[in-house]
């Protein structure tokens, strides 16, 4: 079920962007992998963490930097030539 809602979201996101980019609107979608949150520190802090971290190739999990940053890089003026897009924001792990 995840993997048919994540794959909705992507072709929400396109479909979109196409839909309304004659009226300038933008639409692009992150994808984050694993994040270090309250709601997943102890998953991290347990001894399935470091099998976690050990599948990222950068070696670590997000903080809410690596994620904030991009959002705010689709939400400035910098990405004014990006829709329709997935950001892939995972340290590599979809390349496995």
């Amino acid at each position: 079920m995840y993997g048919a809602t994540k794959a909705a979201m992507d072709s929400l996101s396109r479909g979109l962007a196409l839909e309304w980019a004659d009226r300038g609107v933008r639409v692009n979608s992150i994808a984050p992998g694993w994040v270090d949150t309250d709601f997943t520190s102890d998953l991290f802090a347990s001894r399935w963490g470091e099998t976690l971290r050990a599948d990222v190739p950068l070696g670590r999990v997000a903080d809410a930097a690596d994620i904030t940053g991009a959002a705010l890089y689709l939400a400035s003026d910098a990405s004014s030539y990006v829709t329709g897009t997935v950001l892939t924001i995972d340290g590599g792990r979809s390349l496995r």
